[in-house]
């Protein structure tokens, strides 16, 4: 029970960080989005930490699930879909979680944190930054893209596979670029949202593949 309390304690901070920043920033409901989509990033090594078993997480991430996909109707929480362009990359955030805890909770907990944290870090930062600077843009699948938001993606998911990949293997691996360039590429695939169900997934996919196997 008080592990997920825990657990609890630290979405309602995040939620309460992004209520009061739309509070005083009504014209932010990107950054708003943002501030929820890379803050719940440390959600899973919490998780770890704490021994939450995989049953557990999964219940857990289900129930948001749900939760989630009832607040595309009647709008619960508006904050979290305060956006002007139709997507579901908040339900497709959920759900490469919950795949990614099936796959490798216990199997690769590595590959499973890489997978997430390029995900709420590297897509998180690369549509904040990108949005905020002027660079050459693209459209691409009827979504806008920018030179400075995917070199931002690039950089954030190398750093992410470095950082894990050491700490897992104590040295460094030509494929930590491999994952980086093919997480970055799959981002450009943002139609709906999906972005956030294939590139976390492949990444942590590629991950176990070049790396822990």
């Amino acid at each position: 029970m008080i592990k997920f309390t825990i657990i609890l304690l630290y979405l309602f901070s995040i939620f309460l960080i992004s209520i009061v920043f739309k509070k005083f920033n009504e014209d932010s409901k990107e950054i708003v989005r943002k501030i929820i989509h890379i803050g719940i990033g440390p959600l899973i090594p919490i998780a770890q930490f704490l021994k939450i078993d995989q049953n557990s997480a999964l219940i857990f991430t289900g129930i948001v699930s749900l939760t989630v996909l009832i607040n595309y109707t009647y709008k619960i929480f508006p904050t979290i879909e305060d956006v002007e362009r139709k997507s579901y990359g908040t339900f497709f955030y959920c759900l490469s979680l919950f795949i990614l805890i099936s796959l490798f909770w216990n199997k690769d907990p590595y590959a499973l944190i890489t997978g997430f944290f390029i995900m709420t870090f590297g897509d998180g930062l690369a549509g904040l930054l990108g949005k905020s600077f002027n660079s050459k843009n693209w459209v691409f699948f009827k979504q806008k893209k920018s030179l400075f938001g995917t070199m931002t993606m690039f950089l954030t998911s190398l750093i992410v596979v470095c950082l894990i990949g050491y700490a897992q293997q104590n040295s460094f691996n030509l494929n930590y670029f491999t994952i980086a360039f093919f997480a970055t590429l799959l981002e450009q695939f943002s139609v709906l949202g999906i972005d956030n169900l294939i590139v976390p997934i492949s990444s942590a996919l590629f991950f176990n593949f070049f790396i822990t196997n």
